[in-house]
């Protein structure tokens, strides 16, 4: 499972920086401001959770299934939450309205807070053994 939740990580830090640097260099001719502020923000969010995987996975203070249920959280969470964000900055250059599934940015970002909770629940509920 930490191989998991690390490799997920990298993923997701990788695809930040190919995707901030997409946002940055090539959507800056085909979209407005708004557009770019909205991805990056998107942007920002994956790359503040590929650090929050790494940490959770490379860390040894929660059981196995409690870091499996955040890692469930947060995976769904950038999934719904960054991913919805990138589609609605484009929405003008496709045909498809992106507007249409909005809808799941809160959702994403609601697991996004559940995962956050959910680790820290755990950490401040952990039994200290002596």
């Amino acid at each position: 499972m930490n191989k998991t939740i690390i490799l997920m990580g990298i993923i997701f830090g990788f695809l930040a920086i190919v995707l901030g640097a997409f946002g940055a260099h090539g959507l800056e001719k085909v979209v407005d401001s708004n557009s770019i502020d909205t991805f990056e923000v998107g942007v920002r969010y994956q790359m503040y959770h590929a650090l929050f995987l790494l940490f959770l996975g490379s860390w040894d203070g929660l059981l196995q299934k409690q870091k499996r249920i955040v890692f469930i959280f947060v995976l769904l969470g950038v999934l719904l939450f960054s991913f919805s964000i990138y589609l609605l900055a484009i929405n003008s250059l496709v045909a498809f309205n992106f507007k249409q599934i909005a809808f799941v940015t809160p959702i994403g970002g609601t697991f996004l807070i559940i995962g956050w909770f959910l680790l820290g629940y755990y950490i401040l509920t952990k039994k200290q053994h002596k």
